[in-house]
């Protein structure tokens, strides 16, 4: 269904997604090496997860090619996010602590 991982966490529920082992009522971007879908509990509406597939949990410690292509498809998804939720902006917040799985919020916004 989705990716398959190189280096997946055996406990890592973002693992599990990217894997297809936790299935999600909707996917809004998945290439091989990224996946995207709607947050479980959204700050605002069109808040979106871009996850890796492979397991990291700092995007620092992300290979720069991987990183770059994270960063290249959020933009391409925040860019898709603010006009389909006409927002002013999509916020952008790069997480690796409340699940230990690196993962970029995009958070559609009103000024």
């Amino acid at each position: 269904m989705y990716a398959s991982i190189y280096g997946m966490k055996e406990d890592c529920i973002f693992c599990k997604i990217a894997a297809g082992e936790i299935p999600l009522e909707k996917v809004t971007h998945e290439d091989g090496s990224i996946v995207s879908f709607p947050d479980k509990y959204p700050k605002a509406p069109g808040h979106t997860l871009v996850i890796p597939t492979e397991h990291y949990q700092w995007f620092l410690d992300m290979p720069e090619e991987y990183t770059d292509k994270l960063f290249r498809t959020a933009k391409r998804i925040a860019k898709q996010l603010k006009e389909e939720y006409e927002a002013d902006y999509v916020k952008l917040l790069v997480e690796g602590k409340d699940v230990p799985h690196v993962h970029v919020h995009l958070i559609p916004a009103k000024v």
